[in-house]
Order: C-alpha cells, then sequence, then structure tokens
C-alpha cells in the first residue's frame, strides 16, 4: 500500500504532528529555559590534592582547639570559686560584712564600726559588693589584715583605705577600709550604681 495522503492516513497525520508539536513545546517551553546543570570537571588534581591537604590541616587544628576551650573552661572554673555565691545581694553583702569582721577580729581588731555596703556591676556576667569599715589598730595589726584578705579563697580586694595616725601612746592609726568582694551580675539591681546601705 502506497503512502499517500488520503482520508484513512490523516488522522493517523495529525496525531503524529501533534506528538511532535507536544514534545517540541515540552523540550523548548518547559523544560529548555534553565542553566545546564552539568559543569565540566575544570580543577586538576595537583589542585584538588592542595585543596585535601588544607582541609586536613584545618581538621588537625579541631582537637588543639578544643583542648584549648576545655582548659580555659577548667581555669574559669577554678577562678570562679572564689566568687561569694548567695541568692540575694543582701545575703552576698552579709558574707562580705562577716568575713571581713572575722579576719579582723583574728587579728586582734574591732572592725565593728560599719560606715555602709554597697553594689554595682563590673561587666555583664559580674558585679561588686563592697563593704566600709572604720576601726583603730596597730600598724602592724593592719598589715596583718590585709595580708590575711588577700590569702581568702574569696576574691577580695581593698578599693579604699585611709589610714591617720593617732595621738595615743601605743602609736595606733584610724583606719577607714573598703573591701570588695565579687559576685554574679545577677545579684545586683540594673539600676543600682555603688547606691550605699545596710
Amino acid at each position: 500500500m502506497p503512502l499517500e495522503i488520503g482520508s484513512v492516513n490523516r488522522p493517523t497525520l495529525l496525531f503524529l504532528a501533534g506528538g511532535v508539536a507536544l514534545v517540541l513545546i515540552l523540550r523548548f517551553g518547559v523544560y529548555g529555559g534553565g542553566p545546564q546543570t552539568a559543569v565540566a570537571a575544570t580543577d586538576s588534581i595537583p589542585m584538588a590534592e592542595k585543596r585535601l591537604a588544607k582541609v586536613r590541616q584545618l581538621e588537625a587544628t579541631v582537637s588543639g582547639k578544643e583542648e584549648l576551650v576545655a582548659h580555659a573552661k577548667a581555669e574559669l572554673t577554678g577562678r570562679e570559686k572564689g566568687i561569694l555565691n548567695a541568692d540575694t545581694e543582701a545575703q552576698a553583702q552579709a558574707q562580705l560584712t562577716e568575713m571581713t569582721q572575722t579576719i579582723a577580729k583574728s587579728n586582734g581588731i574591732d572592725a565593728r564600726g560599719s560606715q555602709g555596703v554597697s553594689g554595682q556591676p563590673i561587666s555583664d556576667d559580674y558585679g561588686e559588693i563592697s563593704y566600709t569599715v572604720a576601726f583603730t589598730c596597730a600598724i602592724e595589726q593592719l598589715v596583718n589584715l590585709l595580708t590575711a584578705l588577700g590569702d581568702e579563697p574569696a576574691i577580695l580586694a581593698t578599693n579604699e583605705i585611709s589610714v591617720n595616725g593617732g595621738n595615743d601612746k601605743k602609736k595606733n592609726v584610724q583606719v577607714r577600709l573598703t573591701v570588695s568582694a565579687i559576685v554574679p551580675r545577677k545579684l545586683i539591681p540594673k539600676t543600682q550604681r555603688g547606691a550605699a546601705g545596710l
């Protein structure tokens, strides 16, 4: 049977033309607009080896950095043992007052002349509370008191000291001493900046 366009082959030819049109529409219309996803390999083997060596070098430093972080955390934990731990600022101030009076008493000093306590933030993580006391003692007792304050496991510091000579025969001096301690920042109210009170 010869291939001629007739009444019998016309539906087949239309079906074939529709199929070709559908394939062309799908190829160039729907799937033809996107970029090509296949990328040719442009890196050479020596470049890939250099990149691999660099990645291995970075990997080798990770364990060293982890050890450094662990050491820093351990050191921070050791140093933070000296922070006064209390539930409230008033409790921390009471601890500082009691420590100062106990140390003074152990050195033969009557340090009950409290002149106030205060607190202030010193960073985002820590605050400082201070206790001011006035007393009379011999100069040797004062030196021993300051040494004993430095030997305490708590982080204590002398913020202010005023020493005036006395007129008595024992050569005692009048001292006004402000001792400070470090506390967690959460104990210090945000609005408080060195307000005195007891």
